[in-house]
């Protein structure tokens, strides 16, 4: 059974797997092929050495959670730096127990594979927080670049054809508006993986200068991935509405999103609940909603379309159980739409009406 396992392993050795990036910045899925390569060799090394394994147990756990945090978010510091350090005690404990005689050559090899993984590791991690460090000294926090062109070549909005701006993360930024509305002017801000911190800062150059009569906000989600207070995402939505209101530019609010687990067999890390609380997602729903209703802005609620029984996001309504997929912007077009017009002080469109026809055998007939 030993040489059974130990012959396994050694084939799915390091250097059987795809090389590896000019660059030290694994990606998320050579990351996660370490972490789950790492820990099957931590596990087997208790199959040559029986007391590293009664050891090494709780430094094992610690690797097995490490990696699935990881997974659910990929490129995050923490848990790849606690991944490290385990690996490391595993290794020391390695060396400090009594091992057996003659020692198994391919035990020797799965923990010399440890260590080399360790250094492949080390060189990710060192990458990893440069590119943090380069992305906090970014002159261009809030990716004001995204759309600076765009907005130098947008015409003024037409006479009679009030113009809207949908401001947002990526939620917004994967709507392909002109395909829902391809008769009204409204215009496309959304960057994927902001908080609404950055979109204050694009406040200016991707709403007011623009000269919306409204603007429909959709943010939050990220703050919530990244532990940002509710109280400090409620003081960027109210700065948003001063801003927009002293332009005299319609405010409209839109609701978080709810988020879901269903596809986590997918993928791991689009168990979305865990990261996003629903919980927070209902208190930031209903502070908007009671905010809107004091300060006289609209009000766009489009949760109850998108949630199931469970509270969850429809499965069959997003891919990833964060964003819509296109059945989920088919429920949310029409919503939008209404919302805008509601605060344009614009008739809603008159809705077709189905009449029935009778036919003599009776069959109901739409037309």
């Amino acid at each position: 059974m030993k040489t059974v396992l130990w012959g396994f392993l050694a084939a799915g050795a390091w250097a059987q797997t795809p090389a590896a990036p000019p660059t030290a910045l694994l990606s998320n899925a050579e990351v996660n092929q370490l972490c789950q390569r790492s820990r099957q060799l931590m596990e087997a090394g208790g199959v040559a050495v029986p007391d590293l394994a009664r050891a090494a147990a709780p430094v094992i756990e610690n690797v097995k959670q490490a990696c699935i945090q990881i997974q659910l978010q990929p490129n995050a510091a923490q848990p790849t730096y606690v991944f490290l350090m385990n690996v490391r005690a595993y290794l020391t404990l390695a060396d400090a127990v009594p091992k057996p005689f003659p020692f198994p050559e391919a035990a020797r090899l799965q923990f010399a594979e440890v260590r080399d993984g360790v250094t492949r590791l080390d060189s990710h991690f060192r990458a990893l927080l440069d590119t943090k460090e380069t992305q906090i000294q970014n002159a261009d926090r809030d990716n004001l670049a995204r759309y600076g062109d765009a907005n130098h070549k947008l015409p003024a909005p037409l006479p009679g054809k009030p113009r809207v701006v949908f401001l947002g993360d990526s939620i917004t930024d994967l709507w392909r508006l002109n395909e829902y509305f391809p008769d009204r002017d409204f215009i496309n801000r959304g960057i994927s993986g902001q908080i609404t911190g950055q979109m204050l800062g694009r406040m200016k150059a991707d709403v007011l200068d623009l000269h919306p009569s409204a603007v429909v906000i959709l943010g939050g989600t990220n703050d919530l991935a990244r532990d940002i207070p509710l109280t400090a995402i409620e003081d960027n939505y109210v700065m948003l509405a001063d801003l927009a209101t002293a332009a005299k530019i319609k405010v409209v609010f839109a609701s978080l999103l709810p988020v879901s687990d269903a596809h986590m067999d997918v993928n791991p890390s689009y168990e979305r609940t865990k990261t996003r609380p629903p919980v927070y997602i209902k208190a930031l729903n209903e502070w908007l909603e009671r905010y809107c209703g004091q300060h006289g802005y609209t009000f766009l609620n489009y949760f109850p379309a998108l949630v199931d029984a469970q509270g969850q996001f429809g499965a069959e309504l997003s891919d990833d159980g964060l964003h819509p997929n296109s059945k989920g912007y088919r429920l949310m077009a029409p919503l939008a739409q209404q919302a805008a017009d509601k605060a344009l002080g614009v008739a809603p469109a008159p809705t077709a009406v189905s009449t029935v026809v009778k036919p003599k055998k009776g069959k109901e007939v739409s037309k």
